[in-house]
């Protein structure tokens, strides 16, 4: 259930009228009273004479106003707040819809019930199944204004209780610092004009995109610019940069004019002094030029590209998720709006058949990076970093080695989306961990995707490895993970961990220990497939190739088999489950 107080107003009977009215589009069906501050209101949806009855209710409403000195009167006197179900909850009675008014007024302050009497009129209209509008008059009958402190968010807690008492579906509880929603007359143009998201999402997803990564306000604006938008700066006297406000060149107002949105209307850290913050203290150079990306993540310069930069987002994600166990709460928050630049990296540059699943999880995440929880600029580098190689490595071809080290990343950002509920449900976070479990959903959709082909690969080369050298691989994870060796071995995608274990040697590793040391890093109770999630991280540990289609089979000769005693040294906590 979602209340929602809409901007005063001057004019009770123009409200009225829409309320009663048909609607933008038709959409209001018979409209009429659910309940009113004396249950005994004029109902001009049930009158015979509309125009009449209509202007009573608006005399009634109003009537308070007369009590009072017109100086004293409020400049805007009509209160207004609608309460909407969602679209799989029950349809509820006239009488159900009557008590919500009545427990919303009571609520916010219109009509408070220790007033005796002396609260706020109002009148609560029903024009769909799915919601109701209540009006008022914010003048009390004895001629105070009523203390509307915090109306916004008492109707949000009174919602969640009639979610319980109704059996309603019930939602998160939020914490102030979401974005800002699209208002109704938005949601409709967005529809009348057949956009996917409204203007005010649209640019949104666009600003994020056109900050991950960037290292100064000149990349920040230039990539607005190339992204199509319609750009304002706000330049005060002194030539100092304000602020900023961005429009989509199609959306027009009934003037044909460009609708503008400031950053901080888009989101509360899309504000131009928000987004400073990731600049100072970051570890980026001076505007225009690239950070040395060895300083920034530790690990040493590889060549450029989409493959290369995924393994250096991999890296990053990481360390990341070990930040995040560590329950450093400013450094995680830190870790959380870089992970949100990585997601939207990635989503900007996927291949086609992720982009839209890793779209929904970058959107998703926007909700998990922000909490009261205030970060430390400086703990996110690494992930700001990956986040420009992302962008800087240019799109994904979604095969070959960039497809595979695509699948690499997505299974570890998954894990960081995983860390980030965890983190978010410990520190009571409802919202935000709600949007993490969602980006982790959508994150393993798209790890599916783009793991298919590099897997498959991987596993017909595990097939044709000779027998003697499959058991030798089976005798290593025997040795190093005895206890979920049986599930391992049982799993389709065995071979292909098998062919990486051989690769490992081939490349001069311990299998057994490194298998042991990516089997502690992290619980494994998430993973759809153990084997599938070992096989990425000892890829990554062992720094083999992502892609295996054009690497020969393996020919490894097999040694002695490791005896489980090898192995304990390196499992000081083999207890825990893999991810």
């Amino acid at each position: 259930m979602i209340p929602r107080i809409h901007k005063r107003g001057k004019r009770t009977i123009g409200l009225l009228h829409y309320l009663y009215g048909p609607g933008t589009h038709e959409e209001h069906t018979d409209p009429h009273l659910v309940a009113s501050w004396d249950d005994n209101a004029p109902d001009p949806g049930r009158a015979d004479d509309f125009a009449a009855t209509i202007k009573d209710l608006q005399r009634l409403l109003d009537q308070p106003l007369d009590n009072i000195e017109e100086r004293d009167r409020p400049r805007k006197h009509v209160w207004h707040l609608s309460v909407r179900n969602a679209p799989t909850d029950r349809v509820l009675t006239d009488d159900e819809w009557g008590e919500i008014a009545r427990r919303m007024v009571a609520a916010t302050g219109i009509d408070d019930a220790d007033a005796n009497g002396a609260g706020c009129r109002w009148a609560a209209v029903r024009h769909a199944d799915d919601h109701i509008h209540i009006i008022a008059t914010l003048v009390q009958e004895d001629g105070y204004k009523p203390d509307l402190d915090h109306d916004a968010a008492r109707a949000q807690a009174e919602a969640r209780l009639v979610e319980a008492e109704y059996g309603l579906r019930r939602l998160n509880a939020g914490d102030g610092t979401a974005a800002q929603r699209p208002t109704s007359a938005e949601r409709h143009k967005a529809t009348r004009e057949q956009r996917e998201r409204t203007p005010r999402e649209e640019l949104r997803e666009t600003v994020r995109r056109a900050v991950a990564g960037a290292d100064g306000e000149a990349e920040f604006f230039d990539r607005l610019a190339a992204a199509g938008l319609l750009v304002r700066r706000r330049i005060a006297p002194s030539g100092d940069l304000l602020g900023y406000t961005v429009a989509l060149p199609d959306d027009r107002n009934k003037d044909n004019e460009p609708v503008f949105y400031s950053g901080s209307k888009l989101a509360p850290d899309l504000s131009l002094p928000r987004i400073r913050e990731r600049w100072a203290n970051a570890g980026t150079s001076t505007p225009g030029r690239a950070p040395d990306p060895q300083a920034a993540s530790g690990h040493q310069l590889v060549p450029s590209g989409p493959a290369p930069a995924r393994r250096r987002a991999t890296h990053a994600a990481w360390h990341a998720v070990l930040v995040i166990d560590q329950g450093d709460d400013p450094a995680t928050a830190a870790q959380l709006a870089g992970a949100g630049e990585v997601l939207d990296a990635l989503a900007k540059t996927s291949a086609a058949h992720t982009r839209r699943e890793l779209r929904e999880a970058a959107w998703a995440f926007e909700r998990a990076s922000r909490s009261h929880v205030r970060a430390v600029r400086g703990h996110d580098r690494a992930l700001r970093q990956a986040a420009r190689d992302l962008m800087r490595g240019g799109p994904a071809l979604g095969r070959g080695e960039d497809g595979a080290s695509t699948a690499m990343v997505i299974d570890m950002v998954f894990f960081l989306a995983v860390a980030a509920a965890n983190w978010h449900a410990r520190k009571g976070h409802a919202q935000q961990a709600a949007a993490a479990r969602q980006t982790a959903e959508h994150l393993r959709a798209a790890y599916q995707q783009a793991a298919g082909q590099p897997l498959n690969a991987l596993n017909e080369r595990g097939r044709r490895m000779a027998q003697p050298l499959q058991l030798q691989q089976a005798a290593y994870v025997r040795a190093a993970v005895p206890e979920l060796a049986g599930q391992i071995l049982g799993e389709s995608g065995w071979p292909a961990l098998a062919a990486t274990l051989a690769d490992a040697q081939a490349a001069g590793h311990d299998p057994a220990g490194l298998l042991a040391e990516a089997a502690q890093r992290r619980e494994l109770d998430t993973a759809g497939s153990l084997s599938d999630v070992l096989v990425w991280r000892l890829r990554r540990m062992a720094d083999l190739p992502a892609d295996t289609t054009t690497v020969p089979p393996v020919t490894a000769r097999a040694t002695t088999a490791p005896q489980p005693a090898r192995a304990t040294a390196n499992r000081s906590d083999q207890g825990r489950k893999v991810r």
